[in-house]
């Protein structure tokens, strides 16, 4: 027996975790995987389309190309592209007498909009790292800690229980003991499962989640109306009619009141618009499901830790509205399930427990580590009643 109890106490030993006081922060995660992708996407596109704007503007040359007449010198030539330019203004004969103008500045400021759309998308990051994320992470370092401590004692108290039961003379003692401490409910976990009920009536952090992605929602809307009303006026128009009566020519007479110009960039602008509304139209559904994740509890993680004895914060119902903010720490649990050792142990337990044939004796870790280390998780038949089998 002495070679049995030996390897028990190995296999027990072995199931401890080990601790991981200093290397907690590295690998923390504290943004979720689709609110990175939409972070990325939504900033750097921008930031993609805005070196492109640029790289074909110093590729190029100029922007746009004027027909200028023919007696024109290269100076005077250019002169009236760069007067063109600067003025953008397309002009335009509504009557016979009536000049109408419109102006076509959303070519020129096309690079500037764009860095402030980078600019305007990564304020709701900001917000987040700002509002949540020391929160968020002393909430996960300090939960964390503790589902892996919970695991710990309860591989510590099977330990604890077959020393005992090596030393105790009266196995009703052990047993009877073991089933007051059930029914007492030594094995409880309360500070974690309070601080779990607590963070269940907070709503911090669920409330920056929420302006965060709304926030998101309603710059990509104001995008969308940039774009339409603005880009969408001067988008089939290659050519302008540019006035080049100002300045140095002012008072020229040969000089026409107006001359063709051409876009030469109109391709590009094209490009960086058509890109700009399909990738922040892809972007909307996406950040659409994050918020619906809100609406709705993650219980795989917690269903795990139902192994751990007396931790029911799903059996009694304590799961109530999900938008609170302990709906957002499991989501995000579940993003740094790396982190949790535990996890790992547990589920691989849950499964075993599924597999074993005593499913109706096993309700926790500590039932089913108990089994393994040779102990049955509930008092034999044979001790039942002992008054019985003194006196039938």
């Amino acid at each position: 027996m002495s070679l049995a109890h030996t390897a028990a106490e190995y296999m027990l030993s072995d199931a401890l975790l080990p601790d991981r006081r200093g290397a907690r922060l590295k690998g923390l995660r504290l943004e979720l995987p689709l609110d990175r992708i939409v972070k990325f996407v939504s900033v750097g596109s921008p930031l993609l389309l805005m070196s492109l704007a640029f790289a074909q503007e110093f590729s190029s040359g100029s922007p746009i190309s004027c027909f200028s007449p023919s007696n024109f010198s290269i100076r005077q030539a250019a002169y009236v592209d760069s007067s063109c330019w600067d003025s953008l203004v397309h002009h335009e004969q509504d009557g016979p007498r009536q000049d109408k103008m419109k102006s076509l500045w959303p070519h020129k400021a096309l690079p500037y909009s764009l860095l402030a759309l980078a600019l305007l998308m990564y304020l709701p990051v900001l917000l987040w790292q700002y509002a949540a994320v020391p929160a968020l992470s002393s909430d996960l370092l300090f939960i964390i800690s503790e589902l892996d401590k919970s695991y710990n004692r309860s591989i510590r108290l099977v330990q604890h229980m077959l020393k005992i039961r090596q030393k105790s003379s009266d196995p009703y003692v052990f047993w009877d003991e073991l089933e007051k401490a059930r029914k007492e409910r030594y094995f409880e976990f309360p500070l974690l499962e309070r601080y779990l009920a607590c963070k269940q009536r907070s709503h911090s952090l669920v409330a920056t989640y929420l302006l965060r992605n709304s926030l998101l929602l309603l710059f990509t809307s104001a995008t969308y109306l940039y774009l339409g009303h603005f880009h969408l006026d001067v988008f089939f128009q290659e050519e302008f009619s540019c006035s080049i009566k100002t300045g140095l020519l002012s008072d020229e007479t040969h000089v026409p009141n107006l001359i063709t110009c051409r876009l030469t960039s109109l391709s590009i602008f094209r490009i960086v618009s058509l890109s700009s509304v399909a990738i922040y139209t892809i972007l909307v559904p996406v950040i659409i499901y994050n918020l619906t994740r809100l609406c709705r509890w993650d219980k795989r993680l917690l269903s795990v830790y139902e192994m751990l004895p007396a931790f029911d914060l799903l059996s009694r119902k304590m799961l109530g509205c999900p938008i609170n903010d302990l709906n957002v720490i499991l989501l995000f649990l579940r993003a740094n399930i790396s982190e949790l050792i535990s996890f790992s142990w547990l589920s691989v337990l849950c499964v075993l427990k599924n597999t074993t044939t005593q499913k109706h004796n096993i309700d926790t870790v500590v039932d089913f580590m108990t089994l393994l280390a040779g102990l049955e998780p509930s008092k034999p038949k044979h001790l039942t009643n002992p008054a019985c089998d003194e006196h039938p």
